[in-house]
């Protein structure tokens, strides 16, 4: 069961008031039925401020909220991360199990090779072009309605590739699945984030870390096969459009709402301050007007829909101009998921070309990756218990670059692996050599991810999703450009040298996650948006043992918000 907590307290909390819990339980049900406002003495209690339009009442969280989603119940946190985690690996499958017929599609089309490559790469661009949209969006009006409205479009463009007659229908569509269907990409870490303190997510954050990656890695399987079958092509479509639905129906009905737009008590999957602004909107309302109330989210901003707009979708890029752990990590992450993109361009010259494999014996060769993602997530629980130690160590504060051990291994392998099956993809080392090789590449992918996700979340908090847009936008454009070059690159380097390109990037990115490590608190500490290591301050001398008992004795690390 999670221990109550407030908005500001993402470490642990201390004991909490049964008596506090069903006075402030009570006045959210008298909110929410519609009863006389509570007077302005309780509020000027409550809440700082005057109640006007110049000073209204700034609104927070209470210690122990039942509405502040940190609250919730362990069952209800699990269910939706589950789901969260689903729609990403749907979102991830379908980009991939469209190149298991890329064969049978071109003969049967008249596309050559990199024209059928492209079905892959507008896809994965569509994940950059996407979250420029959905992330702010989520952001002012939570995420659950971006989800529903995305992941029902995302459905249906699926439609195009198995009912289209040409390579410009497949093409088109398969783009703007792409760009609907990249909401989870964002949204759902920073969905994640507001529900689990920095202590608890850790394998929450690594199964949405990793469900990219197993993804693309069974969509080749399941495509190759279907491919190969009495079905054809085709029906790989309408798996994708089979399993998108289901995502669709999941997002809808596992939490239903049964209350109004402004209940809070069904609304999941929202941003922490949306659910802050719709209970100022509540409890001004509840008062017709007369006392005003406002998020603290909201103080000194801008509340017109244009203005939001414009800030929230220009901050990925503002991250990754001025923001040098979002640029690092960004470029980290795009090198080794754009790696496994060109890998589905190049493991049809290698097993199926060079080897001779056919298409579901091909995509079978993708094992070995899966098998190392499943071991990456399973050392999931180890990274915690190392992370866990740093925050004792630190007073139970939040530290960041607790996240990084695993990173920081799986940074050296990931070159390594790659060196590995680039010098044993040809003939004559037996087959089953590179194959073995996407272990450690599978396994090191999946911990760098998860630990730089994780590191991100603990870093930026609210502004996570805008963080984690930056690097979804940098991994797209790299991942668009990838496998297109592909062909030609084991064209004329051979099949040794081809894959060496990419891992000398991968090289070139090992020292990125030791040097977080080492000056990542200072590197923040620069920061307007990131998490600052400050103590504490003490309490006042004048303030009494009860008061000091009374109001928990709350440790918590500072941030800066615009």
């Amino acid at each position: 069961m999670a221990v109550p907590i407030s908005q500001q307290t993402t470490l642990h909390a201390a004991d909490f008031d049964e008596e506090v819990a069903v006075d402030a339980h009570a006045r959210n049900d008298s909110v929410q039925t519609g009863r006389d406002a509570p007077s302005v003495d309780w509020h000027d209690k409550k809440y700082p401020g005057g109640g006007t339009h110049a000073d209204p009442y700034v609104v927070d969280w209470e210690l122990g909220d039942p509405e502040n989603p940190f609250n919730w119940s362990d069952r209800r946190r699990w269910s939706i991360t589950f789901q969260l985690a689903m729609a990403t690996f749907t979102v991830a499958f379908c980009s991939s199990c469209y190149s298991g017929g890329l064969a049978s599609m071109d003969r049967e089309l008249h596309m050559s090779q990199v024209v059928g490559i492209l079905g892959v790469s507008l896809y994965v661009l569509g994940f950059g072009l996407g979250p420029l949209i959905f992330a702010p969006l989520g952001e002012l009006y939570g995420r659950r309605i971006v989800f529903i409205v995305t992941g029902c479009i995302f459905t249906l463009f699926h439609l195009g590739g198995a009912l289209g007659h040409n390579a410009t229908t497949i093409l088109v569509t398969r783009a703007l699945a792409g760009t609907f269907g990249s909401a989870p990409l964002t949204n759902a870490g920073g969905a994640l984030s507001d529900m689990w303190t920095a202590r608890e997510r850790g394998i929450a954050s690594s199964l949405y870390g990793t469900a990219p990656w197993m993804g693309p890695v069974l969509g080749p399987i399941v495509g190759g096969w279907v491919s190969e079958s009495h079905l054809g092509w085709r029906f790989s479509f309408w798996i994708m459009f089979i399993v998108s639905a289901l995502n669709a129906l999941a997002c809808i009905f596992i939490t239903p709402e049964t209350a109004s737009f402004f209940s809070l008590h069904c609304v999941w999957r929202q941003f922490g301050p949306v659910l802050l602004r719709r209970r100022a909107h509540r409890l001004t309302k509840a008062s017709e007007g007369k006392i005003i109330y406002i998020s603290k989210f909201d103080v000194g901003r801008s509340q017109l829909i244009a203005h939001i707009l414009r800030r929230d979708m220009g901050r990925p890029f503002y991250f990754l101009v001025t923001e040098p752990i979002v640029l690092l990590m960004a470029i980290y992450i795009a090198i080794a998921y754009a790696t496994l993109y060109a890998f589905f361009a190049a493991y049809p010259i290698v097993f199926q070309k060079h080897r001779h494999f056919s298409p579901g014996e091909g995509g079978l060769a993708f094992l070995g990756i899966g098998v190392g993602c499943v071991i990456g997530l399973a050392l999931a629980p180890a990274q915690n218990r190392l992370y866990w130690r740093v925050m004792d160590r630190n007073g139970g504060r939040t530290i960041p670059e607790g996240r990084l051990y695993l990173p920081m291994l799986g940074g050296v392998i990931l070159p390594i692996s790659l060196f590995w099956f680039a010098w044993t993809s040809e003939p004559p080392v037996h087959w089953i050599v590179p194959v073995v090789a996407g272990v450690p590449f599978g396994m090191s992918c999946a911990v760098v991810m998860q630990g730089l996700t994780q590191y991100l979340m603990d870093t930026y908090s609210i502004y996570c999703a805008s963080a984690i847009a930056s690097t979804v936008v940098t991994r797209s454009v790299v991942a668009f450009i990838f496998p297109l070059i592909s062909p030609a690159l084991y064209g004329n380097l051979g099949d040794a040298w081809a894959c060496s390109v990419f891992a000398f990037l991968a090289l070139a990115c090992t020292p990125v996650p030791f040097l977080f490590y080492h000056y990542g608190s200072w590197v923040r500490s620069k920061s307007k948006y990131a998490l600052h290591d400050e103590l504490p301050a003490p309490p006042p001398a004048a303030l009494v043992p009860e008061e000091t008992e009374k109001k928990g004795g709350l440790v918590s690390a500072t941030k800066a918000v615009d």
